[in-house]
């Protein structure tokens, strides 16, 4: 299944980023894409005269590519990649390649801060919550295949969202695909809630039944929303691959900031592709809280994709 096309892939800091090279590399050379390898150094200090500051940048730059060199020799000979050293902030000079040469998909390994038990940290998020394309965050010594792979779509069962609709297509066929490629077990995940149940116990003649009635009803709801979106992945990649691999749905009932975290802990799973929750066509409006909350509390590798329509912040002047 081809999807992407011109992929970017941001060098790490660390030396063990092999696999998730040897990664792009493998999308890249699947979908038949362009790969572009992007490594951002830090400005040289301010305090240093603007000759020497030059020459040192110049000299650091040099030194990366001359790495990266070395690091993509072994798979010249699958794909032609393009390698692009610059001084910079990281996550703007990631943006701003994203937004000048139309890349589709960036990859790059988490950031991995030392002081929580939290995968991702703060240029992680900017990246996440300001870029327009799909941003894919490894975690370091990545796998070379997942076993398990997790979908997460948020459905509304009260008004019909074509933008949020597509967007949970998108992510199902994306984690079809890559379940498909890596020989992974794929999750299909839905959390939803019944936030007013506590009002029928105020009002009703037989408070349970009440609430056990309209408990029933919003999962009966959620569950024919999330079957017609199994339908839709079924007819998108034909029912031979839908059978063969046999995605297992999860309806788990309660806050999704909680539930699905807790979901993917049980699973072990090795990557979760979600979406954001932002309005479309304002710059700025970057992710909603319960994709940050979801976000905060995984352990794994994340595939995060935007809704259709969203401005990146870099593009419109603000950064």
């Amino acid at each position: 299944m081809k999807r992407f096309k011109n992929i970017l892939y941001v060098a790490g800091e660390t030396v063990t980023q092999s696999a998730a090279i040897e990664r792009a590399v493998e999308l890249a050379a699947n979908n038949q894409a362009e790969l572009t390898v992007i490594d951002v150094v830090p400005h040289a200090p301010e305090d240093l005269d603007r000759t020497t500051r030059a020459r040192a940048e110049e000299y650091w730059l040099a030194k990366r590519r001359s790495s990266l060199d070395s690091l993509l020799a072994p798979y010249k000979r699958r794909l032609n990649c393009q390698i692009v050293t610059v001084a910079g902030k990281r996550f703007l000079e990631v943006l701003r390649a994203v937004l000048s040469n139309e890349h589709d998909l960036v990859i790059t390994e988490a950031e991995d801060p030392d002081w929580s038990h939290r995968l991702f940290g703060s240029k992680d998020m900017h990246l996440l919550r300001k870029c327009p394309c799909p941003v894919w965050l490894t975690k370091p010594e990545e796998k070379p295949n997942y076993n398990c792979i997790v979908a997460a779509v948020d459905i509304d069962v009260w008004e019909s969202n074509p933008e949020q609709q597509l967007l949970n297509e998108e992510i199902l066929e994306l984690a079809s695909s890559l379940a498909v490629s890596d020989f992974a077990s794929l999750h299909l995940v839905h959390a939803w809630d019944a936030p007013a149940d506590w009002v029928f116990t105020a009002w009703a003649d037989n408070p349970e039944k009440t609430t056990n009635d309209y408990v029933q009803g919003m999962r009966s709801r959620h569950r024919r929303a999330m079957a017609q979106l199994q339908a839709h992945l079924r007819e998108h990649i034909g029912k031979d691959a839908y059978d063969y691999i046999a995605p297992q749905v999860h309806l788990p009932q309660g806050s999704p900031g909680v539930v699905i975290p807790e979901l993917t802990k049980q699973l072990d799973a090795d990557l979760v592709v979600m979406g954001t929750v932002g309005r479309s066509g304002i710059p700025g409006l970057l992710m909603g809280n319960t994709a940050e909350t979801i976000l905060d509390q995984l352990c794994c590798s994340v595939l995060v994709m935007k809704p259709p329509g969203f401005v990146s912040p870099v593009r419109s002047g603000v950064e």
